[in-house]
């Protein structure tokens, strides 16, 4: 992550110990009331274990980078944009959308406990999100109602990740907007989330979100051409399956890793200046080693 080995294991750490302490809301452990088992059980399901947990991570980077003088706040926004996310991919699995079976190498949510839980679940991970930043709100009251701005925004309605699901359905498919709401829009959410934490202004930090996310897309793009589901954790080929835009498909192979490169130039460049400026440049390099489709697996014609 462009950090030393023991400062992002301690970011790793930091994280999880988010993640889990807003799950413990949201499963009653603070409320006292019963909860039905098998909803509690599916919220473990589809939080841990947590995939790469990319946007919380850029998000306390960014905080770190701006000073981070409200850490508990940071770590509030962290849990509840992972909580978003994971909400999000447990929808995207369902029946009505992907009807996936796998997500990080295990059954997903519906296949497991069945759909109506599955969407319950998501329901309530995206309320709990809410929630844990209205309870960090203490005494940066102004901090939290633009962090609880900001997630609602990158979630729903019109650019948010509900306006890209929703692109899904139209016979003619802004593919822009498309990727900017389905992909980009909770790491323009990380970015922004991590600045306002740490008593930023939001709008400086959007461009930096935006290109990391089109990176991650277009990433996205090469794995699900190139890999299988074994080495993704989850099913592949699905944007040749469901007929949906892609880099790859756009571009070829070739394109889309040239594409990519450009898109990670570009969000290095577009850093706005902070303490930790040389510190975030090194994550985006790092990100850009990973992403390259050289250590996914040999490019194919």
């Amino acid at each position: 992550m462009g950090v030393s080995g023991s400062m992002k294991g301690g970011m790793d750490v930091r994280i999880e110990a988010a993640v889990a302490a807003a799950l413990s809301l949201g499963q009653g452990a603070l409320g006292g009331a019963e909860a039905p088992p098998k909803l509690r059980a599916a919220l473990d399901h589809a939080v841990f274990p947590g995939g790469a947990r990319i946007r919380p991570t850029i998000l306390v980077s960014v905080a770190r980078a701006c000073g981070d003088d409200r850490p508990h706040l940071t770590d509030a926004a962290a849990a509840a944009l992972e909580l978003i996310h994971c909400a999000s991919l447990v929808h995207d699995d369902l029946p009505c959308f992907d009807d996936a079976d796998v997500r990080r190498g295990k059954p997903t949510v519906h296949r497991a406990y069945g759909e109506p839980v599955a969407v319950l679940a998501g329901d309530s991970l995206i309320v709990l999100a809410f929630e844990v930043l209205a309870r960090a709100a203490g005494d940066s009251p102004l901090r939290a109602v633009e962090l609880i701005r900001v997630l609602a925004q990158r979630t729903g309605m019109p650019g948010g990740i509900c306006a890209g699901q929703g692109w899904e359905s139209e016979s003619e498919v802004n593919v822009s907007a498309y990727h900017r709401a389905k992909t980009g829009a909770l790491f323009i959410a990380a970015t922004q989330m991590g600045a306002i934490a740490a008593g930023q202004e939001a709008e400086p930090w959007e461009e930096l979100g935006a290109r990391i996310g089109e990176a991650f897309q277009v990433a996205d793009d090469l794995k699900d051409a190139l890999l299988t589901e074994a080495e993704m954790g989850k099913p592949a080929g699905q944007d040749l399956a469901h007929a949906r835009p892609s880099a790859v498909k756009e571009l070829g192979v070739l394109g889309a890793v040239s594409h990519l490169k450009d898109i990670l130039g570009g969000a290095i460049a577009s850093i706005p200046s902070c303490p930790g400026e040389a510190m975030l440049a090194a994550m985006v390099r790092a990100y850009a080693e990973r992403m390259t489709p050289v250590d996914l697996q040999p490019v194919r014609g």
